[in-house]
């Protein structure tokens, strides 16, 4: 699971300074989970997205944003409440979801939103 900051997350996820239409730089889906350390949900999330990352390594990418650290990020996202997960297709629109998520809720979105284009083909 990879920390990103502004400058990776414009390489590997969507570079907003560039373009003002979404569109997606990744390989694979992504789950970006907008945190703070001092957010209480957000450490119930954190040991579920860690499992989720083993279970589906090479499928999807899992990141984190610190929204301390990265205000701008969280502010280009509208970002208010925390945890907010941002669910990745490789193709259309992201979904945002807010509040700690239990694991079969991240499951459900993965293979509904994330993994559904890959195996429709």
């Amino acid at each position: 699971m990879e920390h990103l900051t502004k400058e990776t997350f414009s390489k590997k996820v969507f570079d907003y300074e560039n373009n003002k239409e979404w569109s997606f730089a990744g390989e694979r889906p992504a789950i970006i989970d907008f945190y703070a350390d001092w957010c209480a949900p957000c450490r119930m999330v954190a040991p579920i997205l860690e499992e989720l990352a083993t279970e589906y390594k090479g499928k999807l990418d899992i990141y984190k944003v610190d929204t301390e650290a990265e205000q701008e990020l969280a502010a280009v996202f509208g970002i208010r409440s925390i945890p907010s997960l941002l669910f990745v297709p490789t193709k259309g629109k992201p979904q945002m979801a807010m509040g700690a998520l239990p694991k079969d809720a991240f499951v459900q979105a993965i293979n509904d939103v994330l993994l559904k284009e890959e195996t429709a083909h």
